[in-house]
């Protein structure tokens, strides 16, 4: 088997990125509306978006569509307020007079990056604002590329409108990274930068990484689906070709243990693939990085599908639950033939913005805990001192630190002067 689809593949410098991150920190709006003109030939007059301009989104936009919105980011709602209640603030004796705590504080301001590209990614913004809200950040803005006749999809105001994002600003690209990221005239920088976007967007959060928080250094799109004699070729095909539609780089990868099976799926592809209008792109994306690989059991799967710890993982296998315990390392694992990856994109509530590029052995998918801050915090009474600062003095003495020492000496010695007195 190849062993390229395990490994990471490092973040490609762009030295361009670097220029642009840094001209936007000179010259703040100005180099905002140079590289807008040069990179989406748009003259920008006013940055931020104007209330006219989302109302006049409403007329462009279908109730049906607006319904689908709201939703989507009502289960995004729902789900994000079930993973806060994770999160408590507590105090706990931990010996007598010692008393260690935690607070949970949200992130006073954030930036979400909507790509528009090809199609405007509406989920995105649904599923990287909301939780931020349900967390508690008091300031939200978005940036996007202004694509639509000059101005930010329709789709893509009515959805920051209707979760209350008051500050919408028409940049994209490295530029709206770069203004995030340090401020400029018009947009204030935000604490932490999140959302998707193409590989120019990726290294300038790499780069701005530090000066500010981000969600991830995302890889193309993935998925992994274990599937069994028991699966549906079709349903298996359509969920590869789904994935391999998103753009060339994306890496579609079914494991089975029937060679019938990854016969009649490759098959089944080739017929889907003839009707869809994205079929180039997922054709080019299938013959670059997509696999069928043949397993001798389902066991082997599970040990293939840790090791490549992917985006998205599908079982569509008899006895599921069975193995479910077993694999350890992916952003959603999609249980059953119902469980299509699609509705973890839009729908279902849990949130689409996921570690790639084997980052699942580590960190989990965008939510809650992205947006807060669990910070300690410590109480000594005078008998917690007596108990554990000859602890501390005695490491600090080890460790050759004579200042932390003292802190402690002083401190118990006060305490001894204040009880004679």
């Amino acid at each position: 088997m190849n062993d390229r689809i395990f490994r990471y593949k490092p973040t490609e410098e762009i030295s361009s990125v670097r220029k642009i991150i840094s001209d936007v920190r000179r010259d703040g709006d100005r180099a905002i509306k140079k590289y807008t003109l040069k990179f989406d030939k748009v003259v920008t007059r006013e940055i931020k978006v104007s209330r006219r301009e989302i109302k006049q989104a409403y007329s462009k936009i279908d109730k049906k569509t607006i319904f689908s919105i709201k939703s989507a980011a009502g289960n995004i709602e729902k789900f994000a307020k079930r993973q806060l209640r994770q999160f408590k603030d507590f105090e706990f004796e931990i010996v007598p007079g010692v008393f260690t705590g935690q607070k949970i504080i949200p992130l006073g301001r954030v930036g979400v990056y909507v790509p528009a590209g090809r199609f405007p990614l509406v989920s995105s913004l649904i599923m990287c604002a909301i939780p931020a809200r349900v967390a508690g950040v008091k300031e939200i803005t978005v940036c996007s590329p202004p694509a639509y006749n000059g101005s930010i999809n329709p789709a893509i105001l009515i959805a920051a409108d209707m979760i209350g994002i008051k500050e919408i600003y028409k940049v994209g690209g490295v530029q709206a990274i770069a203004a995030l990221g340090w401020g400029t005239e018009s947009i204030r920088r935000v604490d932490k930068i999140v959302g998707p976007g193409n590989k120019f967007v990726t290294y300038a959060k790499k780069e701005l990484f530090g000066a500010v928080g981000i969600d991830f250094i995302a890889g193309p799109t993935e998925i992994m689906i274990i599937a069994d004699e028991s699966a549906n070729p079709k349903i298996l095909a359509a969920d590869l070709l789904a994935q391999a539609e998103h753009d060339i780089e994306a890496v579609p990868i079914l494991l089975t243990n029937s060679l019938r099976m990854a016969r009649n799926v490759k098959n089944e592809m080739a017929r889907q693939m003839s009707t869809l209008c994205t079929k180039d792109i997922a054709k080019k994306s299938i013959k670059k990085n997509g696999l069928i690989i043949l397993v001798k059991n389902i066991d082997e799967a599970i040990y293939i599908a840790n090791k490549k710890a992917p985006e998205h993982l599908q079982l569509q296998i008899k006895n599921p639950g069975h193995y479910i315990k077993r694999l350890t390392n992916y952003g959603t694992l999609f249980i059953g033939e119902n469980s299509a990856e699609v509705l973890g994109d839009y729908s279902s509530g849990i949130n689409h913005t996921l570690p790639t590029n084997t980052c699942a052995r580590y960190t989990g998918g965008l939510g809650v805990k992205d947006f807060i801050k669990i910070q300690t915090t410590l109480r000594i009474t005078k008998q917690g001192l007596k108990t554990i600062g000859p602890i501390a003095k005695k490491l600090a003495e080890i460790e050759g630190l004579s200042a932390h020492a003292a802190s402690i000496t002083i401190r118990m010695e006060n305490n001894v002067l204040h009880a004679k007195g």
